[in-house]
């Protein structure tokens, strides 16, 4: 038996193997990533923030869907590496540009298992019924394309269903399921009909990638860096150009939260084109780019509300001076409004993090957390991020389009939240804050056992 955590191990290898032979480039990325981290790791404690030999290794991946059915579907293929859905992003207000999508990602929810292999895949669908972005005639076209098509076959959704039901399989069939989940996401070869791609490339980039082409595949392929900035001066040292800037949080010499990201630009790729004339000839297209991030602490819901307010409060200052350097302006902004410590975030319930036993136990039955803390019986160690940023999100998107697209805001959008989402899924979609806490309550139940005593939390 090939347990669900190897099959994902092996799932998450087999795609960045097919990714790199498609994007060449993707390996100068890994190999930047790997030296960055070789030495960022000198002297530094190896599992913060989890440990150097899981950050190298780790990946998140992107794919986008057409449909509720190719939703509920590829929830089905995730599923059988145990990726469950996690969290809600809707990136059609989070960008400028037209991005008419709503989001999930798909990734382990317990601790053990994201130790284990924290693969992830942000998974994006088409609103086709959007008005903002798609009249009603693109609209009816756009759901008969994508209902003609079959991303996800027979036999592979059958497969990942029993190894979902069973916790993994056995050897031949965990090949034969490695072996069409990757192929499921494998840049197709047959030809894209030109003037429909084009009719939706010119309403949104973003639009045209998903119902424009017979098949879905891999968009970016994402390694984690410990440091981020020298990421980004050395990969354009190799001549990568790069967007301009990294998304998320500024860089400073406080603590890394939440995440930060940036990519190089979408490249060139050769594509079949069928013409209007029956003609199929080649062409070109640039839709898939190399992501990277560098992951932080996870912030509470109300570390959460501070940091949107300071983004903001950032927004506010370019718009009043847009001569500013939005780099300079987001750290000043960060070093008023967030806690230069970790010790910080924790005392004021900013971060997540979890509590490691260090000392005796006091000679009483009940103690309370701060308490612990400050005599060094509980050690608080950050809980690393293991999502996403709606905005980070659409910025990386809108850095590599060409265009910005088209989008028509006196129309009424279509309203999408979790629970809707969670419907088309077939199955809970976790909330994320949800996860955290319960990680941190953990914690602070196993140090309950091994002092001996009930720990006051009244914080939380």
């Amino acid at each position: 038996m090939v347990a669900t955590w190897e099959l994902r191990a092996r799932f998450a290898v087999r795609l960045a193997e097919m990714y790199g032979s498609e994007v060449s480039a993707y390996h100068t990325l890994v190999d930047v990533c790997t030296e960055v981290n070789a030495e960022a790791a000198e002297g530094r404690d190896d599992e913060r923030l989890g440990s150097i030999a899981r950050v190298t290794a780790e990946r998140h991946g992107a794919i986008r869907v057409g449909s509720p059915r190719e939703l509920s579907e590829v929830a089905r293929v995730f599923a059988a590496f145990g990726m469950l859905p996690v969290g809600f992003y809707d990136l059609r207000d989070a960008s400028a540009s037209s991005v008419p999508v709503v989001s999930t990602a798909f990734r382990p929810v317990e601790a053990a298992e994201l130790a284990r292999n924290p693969f992830r895949v942000f998974t994006s669908m088409l609103v086709t019924e959007d008005r903002r972005f798609f009249d009603s005639e693109t609209e009816r076209r756009l759901q008969e394309f994508i209902a003609a098509r079959t991303l996800f076959g027979t036999e592979l959704l059958e497969l990942a269903d029993r190894a979902s039901a069973e916790g993994g399989l056995g050897d031949r069939d965990a090949e034969r399921l490695l072996g069409l989940a990757t192929d499921a996401f494998r840049l197709t070869s047959a030809p894209i009909e030109r003037e429909w791609y084009d009719h939706l490339e010119r309403i949104s980039a973003v639009a045209a990638d998903i119902g424009g082409v017979p098949a879905t595949h891999i968009n970016h392929l994402t390694p984690r860096v410990l440091d981020i900035d020298e990421l980004y001066v050395r990969m354009q040292a190799r001549g990568i150009a790069m967007i301009s800037e990294i998304q998320g949080p500024p860089a400073w010499e406080g603590p890394d939260v939440l995440l930060r990201q940036t990519s190089f630009r979408a490249l060139a790729e050769e594509r079949v084109f069928r013409h209007p004339d029956g003609s199929v000839q080649k062409g070109s297209l640039r839709v898939r780019f190399g992501e990277v991030e560098q992951r932080g602490i996870a912030l509470t819901r109300t570390g959460r509300d501070l940091y949107d307010r300071l983004v903001v409060d950032i927004d506010r200052r370019l718009a009043e001076e847009p001569g500013l350097n939005r780099q300079e302006v987001a750290l000043a902004v960060w070093r008023g409004g967030l806690p230069s410590t970790e010790a910080e975030l924790e005392l004021l319930g900013l971060g997540f993090f979890s509590y490691r036993v260090a000392g005796t136990a006091p000679s009483s039955e009940r103690a309370s957390l701060r308490e612990l803390v400050a005599s060094g019986v509980l050690v608080p160690e950050p809980i690393v991020y293991e999502d996403f940023l709606p905005r980070s999100a659409a910025g990386i998107f809108q850095s590599n389009l060409s265009d910005e697209g088209t989008r028509d805001d006196e129309q009424a959008g279509a309203e999408y939240d979790l629970g809707r989402l969670a419907e088309l899924v077939g199955a809970a979609i976790h909330d994320p804050f949800d996860l955290y806490a319960a990680q941190r309550a953990e914690s602070l139940r196993e140090a309950e056992q091994i002092l001996g005593l009930t720990i006051d939390d009244q914080e939380h």
